[in-house]
């Protein structure tokens, strides 16, 4: 999570202007290639979390690169392994802080990712003379909103684990620091 923060910032000196290639395609190119390792990042921390799990099923998971196939692939051993945006609320409840409630639907869902995935592939190749060409305009427009559906699906999530009754809650910074923070939570029976 750390090393996609620190993409995530050389994403953003792309979009702002702040740092360039050049021209167009170049600055486009390289933030898509940024993009794409934040989504390999994305799909290889949800393999770390599964590692168990994922290695009993693959024996060779350590050459496991491409995130589509890696998370159809994570999705056949834990259907629930893609991160849960959240939004933490607060409560009256005794003793409960903050209730937490799934985001509403403005961030990177499995299937954005996988065509996202895909989208940034395309753009990492030179155009064939003879096809469509690249329309960098289209990525030049739509780079904003995909980075956005990124940071609003990591900000503030929840992973589960394979079989697990706990789940795990990552905060990509707070206040006290901007350090990556997680907590653990199981259901209260099972702590009696």
């Amino acid at each position: 999570m750390e090393e996609i923060k620190r993409r995530m910032t050389v994403l953003d000196a792309f979009l702002s202007g702040q740092s360039s290639a050049i021209f167009l395609p170049t600055a486009i190119e390289t933030t898509c290639l940024q993009l794409r390792k934040i989504l390999e990042l994305i799909a290889l921390a949800s393999l770390v979390a599964n590692e168990k799990a994922y290695s009993s099923a693959y024996r060779d998971f350590a050459k496991h690169w491409n995130a589509g196939e890696l998370l159809k692939s994570l999705s056949a051993i834990n259907p629930q392994f893609y991160p849960v945006p959240v939004v933490e609320l607060p409560t009256d409840q005794p003793g409960v802080k903050h209730q937490l409630k799934e985001r509403d639907p403005d961030y990177l869902t499995k299937d954005n990712f996988v065509e996202l995935y895909g989208r940034c592939g395309v753009i990492m190749h030179a155009a064939n003379p003879f096809g469509r060409g690249i329309n960098y305009e289209f990525y030049k427009a739509n780079l904003p909103l995909w980075r956005q559906q990124i940071i609003n699906l990591l900000n503030n999530h929840q992973i589960r684990l394979k079989d697990s009754h706990y789940f795990y809650l990552i905060h990509m910074q707070e206040e006290r620091d901007e350090k990556v923070h997680f907590y653990k939570f199981e259901p209260k029976d099972r702590l009696l």
